[in-house]
């Protein structure tokens, strides 16, 4: 799990250096060959040396870090805006606002209009946020900021809602930069080659000319970002390992000192397969969505365990073993088992290939990105440098600001059964499946036709799509990804109930421990904790008037008001939280 999603931390950070640092080569070798191995080594160092004390403390620093890396910015580009393209004599940071929108088309302040909406719809957040809550507890690091080292069950309650609020709060800092940097700098030869180093040009672009080592600050910002979470990710992995496997397993009766041994050699070896993840994968949201569905492993065991008695011991191990070879293993070993697979027709179904064409004038930021387009195929032709040219794509519109342009983007035509592509064998034709107007957006829809072959991972939970008569090849890539989560996320539950009422139950003894150890509320003092474990271990029934379906399997408590409170004033803050966001993107509309 870490080595992927810790991975996404190392990548990321390695795109945004390289125009912070100015180079992009130390010794001959690739800068993120450098980068990432020195992070890791600083994260194992600090690691290894401090432990969790020095994870604590160095997360409350960096979070700071972060705070300020999310808003550091957006005043300075603002004002570079007002610099560049307004009177600073007589314009301030609002006007800063009403430039950006003259600058950038309308339809990149909204998230479900323009020509691209499609790649974010609703139902892709949401299954996207399903699969998080329901895996995310499941995560090993939960164990620690999931509230397992607060000292009581109101501090990790609150810690952890307020805490993942306040990265909540920060991605509206990211979204606001994002479209500044598209204003200042879409005429930014580094952005048209490779538009990940965005936030690194920005950061020189619009800190560098104040010469207060704001650049160099930024660069520690990321770093802080990243190392925040890697030692608590190491350490938490270090103390899994040790615990539940080796001393449980391996050698229970070791030394302290060999436990601690142990512990760091694992969390070594942590932040050293991240590292090598990022180094080889380099695909930072294709790593994230592999870490993120990893833990759908143990989602199901996890919930039906902490809340139905019915669940057991086999059931589970089945359960684990059904989900690991159903969505992680066979996809990857039937082709290599069966390689006809590939070629079979069957399989080769595709989305529609859609193509999108809306009128509308042009911006200042429109022109600079064809300039810049201009600039970096002219210098890719000179050096004969064809994966150059194929990065950048076709040649964006051009027109003068205000004239009329056609913005194309094409989108679909993904392998519905094969996770990379589909290879044609020999010519292949597009056929037109609709045309149509949707207000000022002409759409053509269109298949390709011929023989394919498959590459990639066989994408086995679609087939029971057409076995329900779903036609999937109408559907766009987002609503193809949302379409995958729905059997990952339920088919575990259905196949753990099942197994559960055919397996025996797990003795009633262990059980009564249990839900009565989980419903003692934690006490600050250890010993208080102690004397009320004890008493719900000598009367497991002390909780009973406090379940909602008392006499059942069920463990569900009743709602408190505490509970209730929560729940709502979360509701409220999102809705505050998406209504700054929408704020923030009509100053100056």
């Amino acid at each position: 799990f870490y080595a992927f999603y810790l991975s996404t931390m190392f990548s990321a950070i390695a795109k945004f250096a390289v125009p912070l640092m100015g180079i992009e080569t130390i010794a001959g070798m690739d800068l993120k060959y450098v980068l990432v191995p020195g992070l890791a080594l600083i994260v194992i160092l600090y690691g290894v040396l401090g432990g969790l004390t020095a994870a604590y403390y160095t997360d409350l620093i960096q979070g700071l870090f972060i705070i300020l890396l999310s808003v550091l910015l957006i005043p300075f580009g603002l004002l570079a805006l007002v610099k560049n393209f307004g009177d600073p004599e007589t314009m301030g940071v609002m006007d800063g606002f009403r430039i950006l929108h003259e600058r950038v088309s309308s339809d990149y302040f909204s998230l479900f209009a323009g020509p691209s909406a499609g790649e974010f719809p609703v139902q892709y957040i949401v299954s996207l946020s399903i699969l998080a809550m329901v895996g995310i507890v499941v995560q090993p690091h939960f164990i620690a900021t999931g509230g397992g080292s607060a000292k009581s069950e109101d501090e990790a309650r609150i810690g952890l809602v307020v805490g993942n609020f306040l990265k909540r709060l920060c991605t509206v800092g990211w979204a606001l930069t994002a479209l500044i940097a598209l204003a200042l700098l879409a005429n930014n030869a580094e952005i048209a080659i490779d538009p990940d180093r965005v936030w690194g040009v920005a950061a020189r672009e619009i800190l560098g000319p104040l010469n207060l080592g704001l650049v160099g600050l930024m660069l520690a910002c990321l770093m802080a970002a990243m190392m925040s979470s890697a030692d608590a990710y190491m350490l938490v992995t270090s103390a899994l390992v040790t615990r539940n496997v080796y001393a449980a397993f391996i050698n229970p009766d070791a030394s302290e000192k060999t436990y601690v041994l142990v512990g760091r050699i694992t969390g070594m070896i942590t932040i050293v397969a991240a590292a090598l993840v990022a180094i080889t994968m380099a695909d930072v949201f294709g790593q994230f969505k592999r870490a993120v569905e990893l833990p759908i492993l143990f989602a199901a065991p996890f919930w039906l365990g902490m809340y139905w008695r019915r669940a057991n011991r086999t059931a589970v191990w089945l359960t684990i073993l059904f989900s690991l070879l159903a969505f992680f293993v066979l996809p990857f070993a039937l082709p290599l088992a069966s390689p006809a697979l590939r070629e079979n027709q069957t399989f080769s179904a595709a989305t529609h290939l859609v193509t999108k064409t809306t009128t509308r004038p042009a911006t200042a930021a429109d022109v600079a990105k064809h300039e810049a387009w201009l600039e970096v195929s002219a210098a890719a032709r000179e050096q004969n440098n064809e994966a150059l040219l194929k990065q950048l794509g076709p040649e964006p519109p051009t027109g003068a600001v205000g004239e009329d342009i056609e913005v194309v983007v094409v989108s679909g035509g993904r392998p519905i059964f094969w996770s990379d592509a589909l290879e044609a064998q020999g010519e292949t034709q597009l056929e037109t499946v609709d045309e149509y107007t949707e207000g000022e957006t002409h759409v053509l829809v269109q298949q390709r036709t011929g023989d394919f072959i498959g590459r990639g991972d066989f994408n086995l939970d679609f087939l029971l799509y057409p076995l329900l008569g779903f036609d999937l090849s109408t559907v766009s890539k987002a609503t193809l990804e949302t379409l995958r989560l729905p059997p990952r996320v339920l088919t575990p539950f259905l196949v753990l109930i099942v197994l559960s009422l055919l397996t025996p139950r797990n003795s009633q003894q262990t059980l009564d421990r249990y839900y009565a150890k989980m419903k003692t509320v934690v006490d600050p003092d250890p010993e208080q904790d102690r004397i009320k474990l004890e008493a719900s271990y000598a009367n497991p029934q002390r909780f009973e008037s406090l379940r909602l379906f008392p006499g059942t399997d069920w463990e569900m408590l009743r709602p408190r008001a505490k509970d209730i409170i929560g729940i709502a004033v979360s509701i409220v803050v999102c809705a505050l939280i998406i209504g700054l966001l929408v704020l923030l993107a009509g100053i100056g509309g």
